[in-house]
């Protein structure tokens, strides 16, 4: 009376699990495989170790690991560890890099109109607006236009939106535009050109470079991001003075950059684990800076930092200067003037809607805090 039981347990074992992954594929789900390959990215930043900047390509890799399913596996250098960090582009292009983290911005060199995702007013857009613009006004295929016309061989993602950057730190406040003049001074992208209009000695220097410089004398002045960075990369060591709002980086956002040989040969599954990966980190930046920042801004201001704003005088003369120099590049360059006029439309309308739609958040802000300051 065994015998039977002992023939039919297995059969029942294998009845049932063939069942089970029919079962599943019916309803759409695939078959557990027994084992995986990981692809194994190699990724740089052009930022130092200890900025947060590269904290965030560091939760960026994070995600599309745990995403993946250990399927892929993103390991993130920092500036400097395989190419410096102006290099970044060819590195990742040439197939040195898999991938790398930085803006637009440092390509300026290579074709102007790249400048146009983090320098400028941009038309009035602050930098979720212009990322906006990025995914749903064209700016992505303008962007890929770019890419392909200079055979860089990259997948980019633009993410991130940041806050709009202060002027910078100098030796002493800034009263009028009359004060920058003749100043050597640290900024990146177009920026370089707004502030040569209005009479700066600019020196385009990574984020490592720029706090050694401002020390030895061979800067008077300078710009990075934010106040968490900032503070990290040693800004208040060299300066207690530092002059908040600027139209000259107001809305940047960071880019991803991937081979396109190593990209194009993933599974759409990994392209999918990527793309959710982008979306997610470009809100959990947003809100990590938000807290971040505002906790280094009163860090900084109880260590003797003083900050003040940027007079509209200066900001007037910054516009002025860009509409010089956009006038310019644009004439020079047909791609800048075709990503211009993209940003200009998507600008007016979008804008306007903005304008009109949001209330005056800093009236409730002194309702409740003004007595408290």
């Amino acid at each position: 009376m065994t015998e039977p039981v002992k023939q039919t347990a297995p059969m029942r074992r294998k009845f049932m699990t063939t069942a089970g992954v029919a079962g599943a594929a019916s309803i759409g789900f695939p078959a557990i495989a027994t084992s995986q390959t990981v692809t194994s990215l190699r990724f740089q930043s052009t930022w130092p170790a200890k900025d947060i900047f590269h904290e965030y390509a560091n939760d960026f890799a994070a995600k599309v690991n745990a995403m993946s399913g250990g399927r892929m596996k993103i390991e993130v250098l920092p500036a400097g560890s395989v190419v410096k960090a102006f290099d970044l582009l060819d590195g990742v292009s040439k197939g040195t890099l898999d991938g790398g983290h930085g803006v637009l911005a440092y390509w300026y060199g290579k074709n102007s109109a790249m400048a146009l995702w983090g320098s400028g007013p941009a038309f009035g857009m602050d930098a979720n607006m212009l990322l906006s613009w990025h995914e749903y006004g064209g700016g992505r295929a303008l962007l890929d236009e770019i890419y392909k016309s200079l055979n860089a061989d990259v997948q980019s993602f633009v993410y991130g939106p940041m806050p709009t950057q202060p002027l910078g730190w100098f030796k002493k406040p800034v009263t009028k535009p009359e004060d920058l003049k003749g100043l050597k001074y640290r900024t990146v992208g177009l920026s370089i050109d707004v502030f040569t209009a209005m009479g700066l000695a600019v020196n385009a220097l990574p984020g490592a470079e720029i706090v050694p410089a401002l020390d030895r004398g061979l800067l008077d002045a300078a710009e990075f991001n934010n106040a968490t960075s900032d503070r990290l990369l040693g800004f208040p060591d060299v300066s207690k003075i530092c002059m908040l709002q600027s139209f000259h980086q107001a809305s940047e956002n960071f880019e991803i950059l991937f081979n396109k040989k190593k990209y194009d040969a993933l599974p759409e599954e990994l392209k999918s684990v990527i793309k959710y990966s982008v979306q997610a980190s470009s809100a959990d930046m947003s809100w990590k800076a938000i807290d971040r920042y505002s906790k280094d801004y009163s860090e900084l201001q109880a260590s003797g930092v003083k900050f003040y704003k940027t007079p509209d005088s200066v900001l007037q003369a910054q516009l002025k200067a860009w509409d010089g120099v956009i006038d310019k590049k644009a004439a020079e360059n047909p791609m800048f003037k075709k990503v211009l006029d993209s940003m200009r439309v998507f600008a007016q309308r979008a804008g306007r809607w903005q304008n009109d739609t949001l209330v005056d958040y800093k009236m409730a802000y002194r309702h409740y805090f003004s007595a408290k300051k």
